[in-house]
């Protein structure tokens, strides 16, 4: 079977699909890539991983629409020309106008939702009216292409739960679940122990994300434990739920602290670290969370979709509620105050990960959804 792909970013089809992509190949099928933002490297790293690989260029950010029906238009004219057996997307734009596109060429689509995001999480939040607006559009876009998909695939329970009643699907038979995207454990290797009190947290800089619960947790924390270490790994963002590039400069001159920016390998930062953070609001499944456990790190996350699932609240780790800055620093402070504790929960971590979010796991779910294995154990 001839495969299509599509991602609205690049390097996420390498670092979160690379080995799906991997695997489809060896199984005998073909397997095309279409996303915006491909430079000569990363295309020649997918076409060594069996893929043929299209730009399609797509403004991310963006709510206009004459721009998101370019980007139609040119999935619509991919698929004409490559005429692949199914279609498979994830993230909110290449699933809405890729379902159309498919649907259209008269060829069966995928939706993979690695979370419902600012389109959902964002009008429950207060946000700015512009947003709000943003929002209930993307519903009901979501709604009319979910109509047309074959399957829409989740990666936790709550994202599929939320959906359906937000009236995004009539069919509830074509929902499916899977364990995340999974985490390649032999590349994220199991590191040894950090030396010092160190929390990192990787992700983009936007609100949703809870850069900022982080960012105040670490200014109370350092009063108390001036030799606690706080790392920021991750780009600026655009859009709506973007935090401001002059706040970043300002947490850095106060000293709160260490901001990398965007990294290829995270992995150098999370053997410096001894706890990894991710207050997020809400996730598909952080696959950031997933690769920290593999290597070997206590987890400090929210009780909100998607995180809630990586670990067991004092187990791996420890869940605070979403936005709440105090109970974020309790859960931080427990590691300062008893440094053999991110030692032993590091431990379960591991073990978890390893036991549920083995990416050759994932690859069987999803490959088994998509009909191109054998069933086997009637997972969905």
């Amino acid at each position: 079977m001839h495969i299509l792909i599509l991602a609205s970013y690049g390097p996420s089809l390498l670092n979160f699909r690379g080995p799906l992509i991997h695997d489809i190949v060896n199984a005998g099928h073909e397997v095309s890539v279409g996303a915006p933002e491909i430079d000569e490297d990363l295309k020649k790293r997918l076409e060594s991983l069996g893929a043929r690989v299209f730009e399609t260029p797509l403004e991310r950010n963006s709510t206009g629409v004459s721009a998101d029906l370019c980007y139609h238009q040119t999935l619509y004219r991919l698929m004409k020309q490559l005429c692949p057996a199914l279609v498979l997307t994830y993230t909110i734009k290449p699933n809405i106008w890729g379902a159309f596109a498919a649907r259209r060429v008269g060829i069966p689509s995928y939706s993979l939702v690695t979370g419902l995001g600012f389109a959902f999480a964002g009008a429950k939040q207060g946000e700015s009216f512009k947003s709000r607006v943003a929002a209930t559009i993307a519903r009901a876009l979501y709604r009319l292409a979910a109509g047309f998909n074959r399957k829409i695939i989740f990666q936790n329970p709550d994202d599929r739960m939320d959906f359906i009643e937000a009236g995004c699907l009539k069919d509830n038979s074509k929902t499916a679940l899977v364990d995340g995207s999974g985490v390649d454990l032999r590349h994220f290797t199991r590191a040894s122990e950090a030396e010092g009190p160190v929390f990192l947290m990787i992700s983009r800089l936007l609100v949703s994300k809870g850069v900022r619960e982080y960012v105040a947790a670490a200014e109370m924390l350092r009063q108390r434990y001036p030799q606690a270490q706080f790392i920021m790994v991750g780009p600026h963002d655009g859009g709506p739920d973007a935090i401001d590039a002059s706040l970043v400069v300002e947490w850095q001159q106060r000293g709160t602290l260490e901001f990398v920016g965007p990294a290829l390998d995270v992995r150098p930062h999370i053997r410096r670290a001894s706890v990894y953070v991710l207050p997020s609001y809400r996730e598909g499944t952080p696959r950031s969370v997933l690769e920290a456990m593999a290597m070997g790190r206590a987890i400090v996350t929210t009780d909100a979709p998607g995180c809630r699932e990586t670990i067991r609240d004092g187990v791996e780790g420890f869940l605070v509620p979403p936005g709440d800055v105090e109970r974020l620093a309790k859960a931080m402070a427990r590691f300062l105050e008893d440094p053999s504790l991110a030692s032993r929960m590091a431990e379960k971590a591991y073990a978890r990960v390893v036991d549920k979010y083995d990416v050759n796991l994932i690859n069987r779910q999803m490959m088994t959804l998509l009909g191109l294995m054998p069933q086997t154990d009637g997972q969905s």
